[in-house]
């Protein structure tokens, strides 16, 4: 028997030696990004969930990772994490759909409560920007 798996586009977003969280319903904080539907490309995708959940504009520029993220027993979700940039203000604004939103230094990681492959994702990005400059 196949499994399916629902699709979340994440973007992370750096700005200096932070990177934007959200803080969600399971006190987890996640990165900002949503369920892909039907038709949309995964771009396409994380540039409107962070204009829905943060009111940012960004500009997605590659996959940077991929995992299986499993949320409780038998729910799992099949995270694309997109490094982003965000060209204009890196002013947000949560939306309703989460208990907060912070810039949250790079250093301080180990220390949330973060699943471990959102971690991964951000320091991916994390080095591939540090290459650009």
């Amino acid at each position: 028997m196949a499994h399916r798996f629902p699709v979340s586009v994440k973007g992370v977003v750096l700005k200096d030696d932070r990177v934007l969280l959200l803080k969600n319903e399971r006190n987890e904080w996640e990165l900002p990004g949503g369920k892909l539907e039907l038709g949309e490309s995964p771009p396409a995708c994380v540039r409107r969930e962070l204009k829905e959940e943060l009111s940012l504009d960004i500009v997605p520029v590659r996959l940077i990772d991929s995992w299986l993220y499993s949320i409780f027993e038998n729910v799992h979700v099949l995270i694309l994490a997109y490094g982003c940039l965000s060209p204009g203000s890196t002013a947000f604004k949560v939306s309703d759909e989460h208990q907060g939103g912070a810039w949250i230094g790079l250093d301080q990681l180990d220390d949330l409560n973060l699943p471990a492959g959102y971690k991964q994702s951000i320091r991916l990005w994390r080095e591939e920007c540090g290459r650009r400059t």
